[in-house]
């Protein structure tokens, strides 16, 4: 890298239209030679191609970097064993991904002595947050540059300067809509989107087929998980990162991930956003049918509210906090004896669980069943039931029923008097 004197930045670099214009722009605005930074979170894009792209839109040098196994082993699979979804419905694929970006980002300014970083998110949009906030936190001494928070150019615009600049534009037909994209998930948003009421069209997708055009025939696959983390698919051993994309591929194929979603974003907008997530859908969904098996009633129900937490602290940019850390202390502990395998069906658009075990199963036929062998015992139930219920009992003689009321509740009123 050709030193010229002036102090460096580190752009997360995509090579599109956007972040290539960034390149001249940062350097006539803060007088910054800039080092673009991408990073492979398996979305698909020809590494050498972006690198060489920067280099001849001005960069003074050009990092890429593969972090697809650090994104699925600390980021991902977190974020599965703590069963975090943000709102019900999103896996959370785009916000897992932000943190680990700005972090590998910090420690590149780091390495070449940058003073700034710099990112190409919106104003409006949850991911201005989730840089921002993992900058302040991890280098508080850093710049933080967001061009299109500050330059206001639309897209025609923005062509004007790349033409005028000498930055090349790829051929490609715009889509009308934004799209974002890593191994874990895709997500779609603008154009027709933004009417809730419209069913997206089929462009609006990318990684899965139609229901209705989905083979007419079940596949069923097995996923094996130790400690809460997917080892294992089909009986093949598989690390984290090809196992996603081949349950993407699997699950894509039948109709499986489709989300279509109005959420709640941070900077306190809904937005409607369709997520297309086979795996994230489907390890979400085994791994909590393994739970049933493995947890115990309250650790179970106290996990729901740690879940919560834990998206939410995934969504709203706050990965690198003590709370997370606090809060995965449980989760780890929490998932120890998660360990089995379950049997996934995928059929038409729907993935079904349709059989699970475990060799620390806390599900005992001897118990469980009505057939011969019941271990039961069906003698104490009538004294339990006693105990049980002898509060509410007791409450009911001395209170609610005094005097020969009736019991109160919507259409179960008391006698009514003459």
């Amino acid at each position: 890298m050709a030193s010229t004197g002036r102090d460096k930045v580190i752009l997360a670099y995509s090579g599109g239209l956007d972040t290539s214009v960034m390149v001249p722009w940062i350097q006539e605005k803060y007088n910054l030679d800039v080092i673009a930074f991408t990073v492979d979170l398996g979305q698909g894009d020809d590494l050498e191609r972006i690198r060489k792209k920067a280099l001849r839109t001005g960069a003074v040098d050009a990092v890429t970097i593969d972090a697809k196994n650090l994104f699925v082993d600390y980021f991902v699979f977190p974020a599965l064993m703590a069963g975090a979804v943000y709102e019900s419905k999103y896996p959370l694929a785009t916000a897992l991904g932000r943190p680990l970006i700005a972090k590998l980002m910090v420690d590149a300014a780091r390495r070449y002595g940058a003073k700034a970083v710099a990112h190409g998110c919106t104003g409006k949009g949850n991911d201005q947050v989730r840089f921002d906030v993992t900058f302040q936190t991890l280098a508080p001494d850093l710049k933080i540059i967001a061009p299109v928070r500050e330059w206001k150019m639309n897209r025609p615009e923005a062509l004007e300067y790349a033409a005028k600049h000498g930055i090349e534009v790829e051929a490609t037909k715009e889509s009308p809509y934004s799209l974002d994209l890593n191994l874990y998930g895709r997500s779609c948003e603008a154009g027709v989107l933004e009417d809730p009421w419209d069913e997206p069209p089929a462009d609006a997708y990318g990684w899965t087929i139609a229901a209705e055009n989905a083979p007419n025939s079940a596949q069923y696959v097995t996923i094996d998980f130790e400690a809460g983390k997917p080892v294992a698919l089909d009986g093949v051993k598989m690390d984290g990162a090809p196992l996603i994309l081949k349950l993407n591929e699997i699950g894509g194929a039948h109709g499986v991930g489709r989300i279509d979603h109005v959420e709640n974003r941070l900077v306190g907008i809904k937005s409607r956003e369709v997520y297309e997530a086979p795996a994230g859908v489907i390890l979400h969904q085994a791994h909590q049918e393994l739970e049933t098996l493995c947890l115990s009633k309250q650790a179970a129900r106290f996990k729901t509210h740690v879940a919560q937490e834990y998206a939410d602290i995934i969504y709203n940019g706050l990965w690198f906090s003590a709370f997370h850390q606090d809060l995965f202390a449980f989760v780890a502990s929490n998932q120890r004896y998660v360990t089995g395998q379950v049997r996934v069906k995928l059929f038409k658009g729907k993935s079904t669980v349709v059989g699970r075990k475990s060799e620390f199963s806390l599900y005992s036929k001897k118990l469980a069943t009505y057939e011969h062998g019941d271990q039961f015992d069906h003698d104490a139930a009538k004294g339990f039931i006693r105990i049980w219920g002898l509060g509410q009992q007791t409450q009911a003689t001395l209170q609610l029923l005094k005097g020969g009321k009736g019991f109160d509740l919507p259409g179960l009123s008391g006698p009514k008097e003459g």
